[in-house]
């Protein structure tokens, strides 16, 4: 796992407004059982979008919105293989980060 890959949100019945996570835990922290992601929502189901909070991306062709205060671990065991990364985007990603925790 790397920081800033993109996974299919493990579960099916969420994918539908939640199709994927995102990847935002320190790299060397990895000897624990979980990841913390961000939520990528689809753009066209998110009501508020702030723009430092919630950077928007293109994933397969999809427009999504990361909801970065919904941030949770999920179970590494849960989540397969990456679909995408946003390693050129980390900028945005952790000012949306330094936005919600205040580090602006």
């Amino acid at each position: 796992m790397a920081r800033f890959d993109v996974y299919s949100h493990p579960d099916t019945a969420l994918r539908k407004v939640t199709p994927y996570l995102l990847d935002v835990q320190n790299p060397h922290i990895d000897r624990i059982a979980t990841r913390v992601m961000l939520p990528l929502r689809v753009a066209s189901s998110f009501s508020l979008r702030m723009r430092d909070l919630n950077p928007a991306f293109t994933i397969a062709g999809k427009e999504v919105v990361a909801d970065t205060a919904a941030l949770a671990a999920f179970p590494f065991a849960e989540l397969r293989a990456p679909v995408a990364t946003l390693k050129p985007n980390a900028g945005e990603i952790l000012a949306a980060l330094d936005t919600l925790f205040g580090s602006y």
